[in-house]
Parts: structure tokens; sequence; C-alpha cells
């Protein structure tokens, strides 16, 4: 530490010193040489680190701290003085602290401080002193932005927009002793707001993108249903194509609200127990009509007893959306099936799998495809009416239920999507045969075809940010 407001700091511990050991003379005499000692080792020292441009009224004053002693020094319950307090929080703060002269010695900082990038081997960063050099100059506080070409929080500054550069955000001003002027440097990592901040400008142009397709069709349909007014035929054709696209069109809205409510919820507002079977039998049910229209056959396997702890309509959507995301993917006349187990090695975790035979998906599209408005065939998903965020929303109803959303898949060989939830409670009844006379629901009438299911065997993808 440097200059006068360091010695300030060694004045304030001596005074400390001497304080206590006042108090300890107090206690009773036959301590008085031992704390006369104690005084004397405390004051004899010169302070540490004094550098060019001290003050020697300063000097003076820390040889003698007893003249210090101020009511602000006072012992906090008999062990430390509120100054070194104050130090001991300054450098345990979240905050990045720096303090620098007029010559840009930097008189004070805390480790936070060094690494946000503020301080590189005592010495400010050079866009920093930039802006506390105008706060010396002026005396008006001023804000300014720090990229730092290191590390921080296990982000790295690349300038990539698909990682953004982390940010810290500085607030200089300046404080003044008598005559000796300095700025103080308050930096905060700002990376989280930046990264908001692209993310809202990516969706907002996604949104706009993906409106302007099914809005520009119904100005040209709606025209085109104006001229042929005297063609039924025309008129039919042209209205149904309207239905269509303002269909998606409301889809598209009701699924952004759905997934703007899941991303700002903190936790689930209807939490209770949910039957696994009775949710896959739902969904299943739900299902149905699609799949037969696309020649897809659901499958699933027995009831579990399984019971979760979540929001029961929330699970639903999750789930039909994975169901109707493997319906449009797969070719025709092939399975997809709905199996549900304990996770292993996670006894507290009950995994929902939907597993198709369609396409599948590259590598290089795996860790986007939770991204919204994503797609990995896009004639194929306008075709089917998709909007781009389904598995969007199963991500974030998964992160609401503190579980997670997993991904197998090998083009050309299908791909199985695994939801995991949290269990509520053991499973109501062991597991039962294939063929058991409990079965029940639509999910039933498929069992049967179970063994079309493929082995996930290779590598499983666990996402984070990542929608088909």
């Amino acid at each position: 530490m440097t200059a006068s407001v360091v010695v300030i700091v060694v004045a304030v511990v001596a005074v400390c010193v001497a304080a206590y050991v006042g108090w300890r003379i107090g206690r009773g005499g036959a301590r008085t040489a031992d704390a006369v000692s104690t005084l004397r080792s405390a004051t004899s020292s010169e302070p540490e680190a004094i550098l060019p441009g001290e003050n020697a009224d300063l000097r003076n004053q820390v040889a003698s701290p007893a003249e210090l002693l101020e009511p602000g020094t006072e012992i906090v319950d008999g062990r430390m003085s509120k100054a070194a307090l104050l130090a001991l929080i300054v450098q345990s703060t979240e905050t990045g602290i720096a303090v620098v002269d007029e010559h840009r010695d930097v008189v004070l900082f805390n480790k936070r401080a060094d690494a946000l990038g503020l301080v590189h081997d005592h010495l400010l960063d050079d866009h920093v002193w930039q802006a506390a050099r105008t706060v010396l100059d002026t005396g008006t506080d001023c804000d300014v932005e720090l990229v730092p070409d290191h590390p921080i929080n296990g982000f790295v500054s690349t300038g990539r927009a698909i990682n953004p550069p982390v940010a810290v955000r500085c607030i200089i001003r300046l404080v003044t002793d008598g005559n000796e002027r300095y700025a103080v440097v308050y930096g905060d990592d700002d990376s989280d707001n930046v990264r908001l901040e692209a993310t809202r400008r990516d969706f907002v142009a996604n949104v706009s993108h993906e409106l302007k397709t099914p809005v520009g069709a119904i100005g040209l349909l709606t025209e085109a249903l104006l001229e042929s007014q005297d063609d039924p035929e025309a008129v039919r054709h042209f209205g149904e194509r309207v239905m269509t696209e303002s269909i998606r069109m409301g889809n598209m809205v009701n699924e952004l609200i759905a997934l703007s409510r899941l991303q700002g919820a903190e936790k689930l507002p209807d939490a209770d127990d949910v039957d696994v079977d009775d949710l896959v039998d739902e969904a299943i049910h739900r299902a149905q009509v699609g799949a037969e229209a696309a020649g897809i056959a659901l499958t699933t396997d027995p009831p579990s007893g399984l019971v979760v702890r979540g929001d029961r309509t929330l699970l639903l959507t999750a789930l039909n959306n994975l169901i109707a995301n493997a319906i449009a993917y797969s070719p025709a006349n092939s399975p997809v099936s709905v199996s549900r187990r304990v996770v292993a090695g996670d006894e507290h975790m009950v995994a929902i799998a939907v597993t198709d035979r369609g396409i599948g998906i590259a590598p290089r599209d795996q860790e986007r495809v939770f991204e919204r408005f994503f797609r990995v065939d896009k004639a194929r998903s306008r075709a089917t009416g998709g909007t781009g965020l389904g598995l969007a929303i199963v991500k974030h109803v998964a992160a609401n239920h503190d579980g997670s959303i997993t991904l197998w898949s090998k083009p050309g060989t299908g791909s199985t999507f695994t939801l995991a939830v949290p269990m509520a409670r053991a499973p109501r009844r062991s597991t039962p045969r294939v063929g058991d006379a409990s079965s029940h629901g639509p999910a039933a009438r498929a069992r049967s075809a179970l063994s079309h299911t493929p082995n996930p065997s290779t590598r499983v993808l666990e996402t984070k940010e990542s929608h088909r």
C-alpha cells in the first residue's frame, strides 16, 4: 500500500493497537509492564510501503498514534477497530475498488479490482486511467465500460456474437484530503446484462422475422382471394391457406407468451404431485390423431407407478411438444415411443424419454437444437406448421422444475429426447409386465411395438442453452 491514504490506514491500525493496550492497562496494574512493552513495539516501527510523494505530517501522525484517537476509531467489541473492519469489508466485496492519485499511483485496491482487470501489476488500466484523469481534472463523476482481455468467472472475451465479451462497468468519483486529490474507481462485472441485452436483440429480430412470414402470406392470399371472387374453388383454396397461416401465427403468439412466462418464473406457481403414467397416457391421447394422419405408430412401456413433483400443465405441454416434434420429423410407417424410468445413478430423478426413428440431427446442430426459432429442416417445419419454439419451451419447463432435457441423436437413425424431473416420492407400485391388466388408455394399445425403440448407446448431450 502506498501514499497518504495508506499511511492513514496504517495510523488507524496503530491507534487500534494503542487503544487495545489502554484497555488492557485498565483491567489491572499487574499487566502494566506488558502493555507498555506492547505499545512501544506497536509504535516504534515505520509504516510499510511509503512511496515518494508521501505527506510528512501524516508520517509524524503515524509515529504518534495516540494523537489520532477519534470517536470513529473506537474498538468494536474489544477486538477490531471500525477502520480495520471497513478495510476487511472493502477487501471482500464483489465490487472492484481502486484508488489512484494524480500521478497514476494506485494507492489502494482490492482483489476484485485485480480480477476484473482494473489494475495490472499495480497500474490502473489505460482506458480507466484516461477516464480517471478526466475526473481528477474536472471533479465530475463519470462512467466507463471496460472489456478485459482475460477470463472472468469462467468466460473468455472473444468478441464473437455467440459468446459476448465480458464487460466491466466502472464508476469513477473524486475524493479529496486537503490538497490531495484521488479518483476512486468502482467496477462491477456487467457480463450478465450484456448477454441479456444481446439475447433481447436476437429475440426481437427472430420474432420480427418469424411473424413477417405469415403476415406477408396472409396479405398475398387475401389479395388473391379478392381477385378470385367469381371462382368458388379458388376462393375456397385461398381461404383455407389464409386460415392455415392465421392459425400458425396464433400458435406462435401463444407459444411466445408461454415462453415469456416460463423465462420470467422464479419458481413453480402450482407444484403438486403428478402421476407420470397419467401424464404419458394423456400426452399420447392428444397426439394420437396427428400421429395417425402422419402414419406414425405411438408406443409406450408399461405403467411405472412413478410420481414427480411439478406443474402438471407445464409438464404435459413439454411432453406434448416432444411427441409432436418426433412425429413431425419421422417418416411414415415408423414408430415413436415414450418410456419412463428412474434415472440410473440418481434415484430421486424420473426420466421420460421420447424416441423417434426420423431424420436425426447432425452433431453441428445438436448444440443449437433448443434455441428459439432454430430448425433443423426449415422446409419440413413450415410444412408441418412448426413455430420453432416447442423445444425452447421444453428446456425452460425442465429448468423451472430443477430438471434437465438431454438429447441423443444420429443422422439417419433417429433421436431420443429425455426429460428428467425430480421424483415426488417412491413409486406407488412395482412396474408391471407388458400386458398387465392394470394398463389402460391409448398407451396400452401400442405397448407391443416397444421393441422397435432404438437403443441410444452413444453420447448424450445435456443442453444448457439448447430446439429443433
